[in-house]
């Protein structure tokens, strides 16, 4: 693994994204920093990657429900969510941080390349030239936790008590979401300990860069 190259933002407004496991808290710290931020007078626009188009498609939702994928090869849906994301960085993001705006993601880039990683695709070229087209964060967070504890958080929404969870990839991308965040000067959030001191470290990240 080596470092992403990202093009710089060169855009007045700022990009926050956070990266993690399902279950790492994401939602959740999102939904705080929403309203510390436009207390602040800070306008601000929230999104997600990869994009409905992504999710609600056939190969998605058989590789996020299905334990069998033997229909479908993993770098394909792979290449659909990095163009997603190429597109949706520069026609929706782009734009929202020209305004000025401060813009925060659910998830980013970085997910490409841990899932990548993460299911053995550890010679791919082509993320780090199709990284060249995504825009670099002013911060990126990495929430981390262990699998074991995420997955039991996922387990007890009620829409997710019965989804499909290979434990063997959690694993996996857990580490890979450590190497990315170490690689490429991402902040490390702990999220196993309470909500508020999570938020705190969030807080103070946040207010440097501002």
């Amino acid at each position: 693994m080596r470092k992403l190259r990202f093009k710089p933002n060169a855009h007045p407004g700022k990009l926050i994204t956070f990266c993690g496991l399902d279950g790492c808290g994401k939602t959740t710290l999102i939904q705080r920093l929403k309203p510390y931020l436009t207390e602040r007078g800070i306008p601000l626009e929230l999104t997600k990657q990869p994009t409905d188009a992504v999710r609600q498609s056939t190969i998605f939702r058989t590789y996020m429900d299905c334990e069998n994928h033997d229909g479908y090869e993993y770098l394909s849906l792979s290449l659909l969510a990095a163009g997603d994301r190429v597109q949706h960085t520069n026609q929706v993001i782009a734009p929202w941080l020209a305004e000025g705006k401060t813009v925060i993601s659910d998830r980013y880039f970085y997910s490409c390349l841990a899932n990548l990683h993460a299911r053995s695709y550890k010679n791919a070229q082509w993320i780090y030239e199709i990284s060249e087209y995504i825009i670099r964060p002013d911060i990126a967070f990495f929430l981390e936790i262990d699998a074991d504890t995420a997955v039991r958080r996922v387990r007890a929404r009620n829409a997710e008590k019965n989804r499909y969870i290979d434990m063997d990839l959690q694993y996996a991308l857990h580490e890979e979401y450590l190497e990315i965040a170490k690689l490429n000067g991402g902040v490390i959030i702990p999220t196993d300990k309470s909500e508020e001191e999570s938020f705190r470290l969030i807080c103070r990240a946040v207010d440097a860069m501002y």
